[in-house]
């Protein structure tokens, strides 16, 4: 198997219930993701979580605001891989400005499997990333989500022509 890892993009507060932005199955989304991080964690999957940090130079933003509980990543998205690395971003793509692959070379990734939130932005712009053009990519379309499902649907099948979209059940 190629030496794969698990992007787990935004898995933070602000889009839970009590959240600033919370979106639509969130908390189905986060118990899939967390489910299956432990079934690619036991097959040697790296998981690497990338957290959205709102530039504080750009003034405040209405969410992911350093030192808040909001941007904070979800505590049982944490508890699945504490030990994994993170990425802090200021952008959607997760490669822009960010040590992300400088930290897949150093791994000896060849294979990207990509979750998280949200689908027709961060998900999707690391994904279809210069930077990614590298790697093997797919994105898990049910270990990802947004403020909705009409959304959800709409940017995963305008990316469908750029990337592979993988059911995570299909994977291991």
């Amino acid at each position: 198997m190629k030496k794969t890892a698990l992007l787990v993009i935004d898995l933070q507060n602000d889009y839970f219930d009590n959240g600033a932005f919370p979106l639509w199955q969130a908390e189905q989304t986060k118990d899939r993701i967390v489910a299956f991080m432990k079934k690619a964690k036991a097959k040697g999957v790296e998981i690497i979580h990338v957290q959205h940090i709102a530039d504080p130079a750009m003034g405040l933003s209405p969410f992911f605001n350093q030192g808040t509980e909001g941007a904070d990543i979800h505590a049982d998205v944490m508890a699945a891989a504490p030990d994994a690395a993170v990425v802090v971003k200021h952008f959607a793509d997760s490669f822009e400005q960010t040590n992300l692959e400088a930290l897949l070379a150093e791994k000896g990734i060849e294979r990207l499997w990509v979750a998280g939130m949200m689908t027709q932005n961060c998900v999707t712009h690391t994904a279809i990333s210069k930077a990614a053009e590298k790697y093997e990519v797919a994105i898990l379309p049910d270990l990802s989500t947004t403020v909705s499902e009409l959304l959800h649907l709409i940017a995963l099948h305008a990316v469908s022509t750029r990337m592979t979209l993988t059911p995570s059940d299909t994977l291991i």
